[in-house]
């Protein structure tokens, strides 16, 4: 019969086993539904052969040598054909592999997930391999792949689907819930909080279909490179402000790396044909960026390590934090205008505590007349 192997044996008699070149399928159909009795039915190890008439499920064998009789087999008697003397029994006979089958790839987008350590969102990716297997061969056949002639890939490729839905949510979740930094997961620090987590999730979209994921192997969650460039950029940002203790030290801090940056650029593009011009205006705005930055990244000590915007104030003398303009630090209660003379030359209104420029007579805060002093 070609794709069966049907030896005979005598009169009626041969044997039925799937052939090897089915071997990898996951389900094989038996080609022709008329099989005469005395046959002799080969399951492997790794497979079960289930039997169908009329669309419903009569019967399921276990691995092994089975003669096809009804002495020894009774449910072969409700399938024996009486036009044929008796002789021959009509079903359909699938064989369905329940080994595990691994190495099955998958991958796909995720989405812009934010990041919770820095608050921006990245292109984040999955990509790797599953193994699945058969743990129920008539669900799989009734609820998924039908009573025609099944395809392997058919049920691989709708397998993927699953996997990569399921993941797609669970990692989402994950960071927002746990507040996972995402270098560290695309790190591969969390690979088996993951894991368990998905197959968790997977068992309710694929059991009722007698499947089961058995496992997630070498899989990777990445995000894009140029995200990925920005929150390494981040971090190093956010451990250098933990380090100095506030942005008042990190304003010295990004100035001398302005003013550096703004001498490089006179050095090499200073001298004759605008160069010199061109120099000191990308020095003046390299100047402008450093104190800009120094303003806009501060530690939010609520959110731990997340990188917040802050608004320009007056640097507290007594303990360098920046803080709006009054008469006393919010945060420690040092009286300011005590504070900032005892380090700074500038005046300070005596009323409200605001910065005077050199030449102003009133205070541009409050209104106050400018103390004379000396």
């Amino acid at each position: 019969m070609g794709v069966i192997d049907w030896f005979k044996r005598g009169v009626g008699e041969m044997m039925v086993a799937r052939p090897d070149d089915a071997k990898a399928h996951v389900v094989w159909k038996h080609p022709d539904p008329t099989v005469p009795l005395k046959s002799q039915l080969t399951v492997e190890a790794d497979e079960r052969a289930v039997f169908f008439r009329d669309g419903k499920v009569i019967e399921t064998l276990e691995a092994g040598r089975h003669t096809l009789d009804s002495s020894n087999l009774p449910f072969l008697s409700d399938l024996v054909d009486s036009f044929t003397g008796g002789d021959v029994f009509i079903a359909e006979v699938f064989f369905v592999n329940v080994r595990e089958h691994v190495g099955v790839k998958f991958g796909g987008r995720i989405g812009h997930v934010e990041d919770p350590k820095s608050g921006v969102p990245a292109e984040t990716m999955v990509h790797g391999e599953f193994s699945f297997r058969v743990t129920d061969p008539e669900k799989l056949i009734v609820g998924l792949v039908g009573m025609g002639r099944a395809e392997s890939y058919m049920v691989r490729s709708w397998m993927k689907e699953q996997v990569l839905k399921v993941i797609r949510d669970r990692v989402a979740e994950l960071l927002v819930k746990n507040k996972w930094p995402l270098l560290d997961v695309t790190s591969g620090a969390y690979t088996e909080e993951i894991e368990r987590d998905v197959l968790a999730g997977l068992a309710g979209h694929v059991g009722a279909y007698g499947v089961e994921i058995v496992r997630l192997g070498n899989f990777v969650v990445a995000i894009d490179d140029e995200d990925a460039a920005n929150l390494k950029k981040l971090y190093t940002d956010a451990a250098y402000l933990r380090a100095v203790g506030g942005v008042g030290q990190y304003q010295q801090f990004a100035a001398g790396k302005a003013m550096m940056g703004a001498g490089e650029g006179m050095a090499l593009g200073g001298g004759g044909e605008g160069g010199g011009a061109a120099g000191g205006l990308l020095g003046g705005a390299g100047l402008g960026v450093g104190f800009g930055l120094a303003q806009m990244l501060v530690t939010d000590h609520k959110g731990g390590d997340r990188l917040t915007p802050v608004a320009a104030g007056i640097v507290c003398a007594a303990c360098s934090r920046t803080v709006p303009p009054g008469k006393f630090c919010g945060k420690c209660g040092t009286e300011l205008q005590t504070a900032a003379l005892a380090s700074s030359t500038e005046d300070f209104c005596t009323g409200c505590g605001s910065a005077l420029a050199a030449d102003s007579k009133f205070c541009g805060q409050c209104g106050n007349a400018r103390e004379q002093t000396g």
